[in-house]
C-alpha cells in the first residue's frame, strides 16, 4: 500500500463516521424544533406504543446526554434523552418509537436481536483486545498472536453487521406503530422517515469501517506470508 493510498484509506475511516454523525445531528436539530401534530412528547409516544402492544412491564425513563436514547433489555427500560422525553417534536416521536421498536423485538424474541445479544461478550473482547494482539503479532513476528487478533476482531465486526438488521427492523416497526396509532399523519410521514434514516447512517458507517479494518488486516497477513 502506497503512502497516497494509505492516506486515502485512513481519510475514509475518519471522515465516514464524521459525515454520518453530522447528518444525524443536522437532521435531528431541524426536526426537534418542529412540533408533531399530535402534541405528544417522546415519553407520551413511547408509553402509547408500549400500551398498544401490551408491554406493561417496560418502563420509560429520562436519561442525560445528547441523543443518548436507548432500550435496555436487561432492565426492560426505554431511556430517552431529556429533549426527546419532554418535547412534542417530530424527532422525539420518531426516536421514541424506534427505541420502543427494540422493546417489541425483545418481547417477540426477534432472532437478530437475540443473536446480537449472544455476540456481546466476544464482540466486547474483540473491540478491547484485537488491536493489541495484532500489533503484538507484528512486532514479535508471531503469526499466532496476529491470527488471534483477527479472530477476535471478526466477532466485533460481526456484531456491527448484525446490528444493521436490528436497527432497520426497529425503524420499520417504529414507522408502522406511529402511523397505526395516529401519532404521525400522512403529511408528517416523510419527515419522520428522514429522522429514522439519518439515525441509521451511523450504524451503516460503523459497519463499513469495521469491515474495512478487518479486510485490511487479513490482506496484510496474507501478503506477509506469500
Amino acid at each position: 500500500m502506497t503512502i497516497g493510498s494509505m492516506l486515502i484509506y485512513f481519510g475514509i475511516l475518519l471522515l465516514l463516521p464524521l459525515w454520518a454523525s453530522s447528518r444525524v445531528k443536522k437532521t435531528y436539530q431541524k426536526y426537534s424544533k418542529i412540533h408533531n401534530s399530535s402534541g405528544m412528547t417522546g415519553r407520551d409516544v413511547a408509553l402509547k406504543i408500549l400500551q398498544d402492544n401490551g408491554l406493561y412491564d417496560v418502563r420509560v425513563e429520562e436519561t442525560k446526554g445528547f441523543l443518548s436514547d436507548h432500550y435496555d433489555p436487561r432492565q426492560k427500560v426505554v431511556r430517552l434523552s431529556s429533549d426527546n422525553y419532554h418535547r412534542p417534536s417530530q424527532a422525539a416521536a420518531a426516536i421514541a418509537a424506534h427505541e420502543v421498536g427494540h422493546a417489541i423485538q425483545h418481547a417477540q424474541d426477534y432472532a437478530f436481536l437475540r443473536f446480537r445479544t449472544a455476540l456481546v461478550p466476544m464482540a466486547s473482547l474483540g473491540s478491547n483486545m484485537a488491536y493489541f494482539l495484532i500489533l503484538g503479532g507484528i512486532f514479535l513476528q508471531a503469526n499466532g498472536l496476529y491470527l488471534a487478533g483477527i479472530f477476535l476482531m471478526t466477532f466485533a465486526v460481526l456484531f456491527q453487521l448484525v446490528t444493521l438488521p436490528v436497527e432497520f427492523d426497529a425503524s420499520n416497526r417504529a414507522m408502522n406503530q406511529l402511523v397505526s396509532t395516529g401519532v404521525v399523519t400522512s403529511s408528517e410521514h416523510r419527515e419522520t422517515k428522514k429522522v429514522l434514516n439519518a439515525a441509521a447512517l451511523t450504524y451503516v458507517a460503523a459497519a463499513a469501517v469495521a469491515v474495512m479494518e478487518l479486510l485490511r488486516f487479513v490482506l496484510l497477513y496474507l501478503n506477509s506470508n506469500n
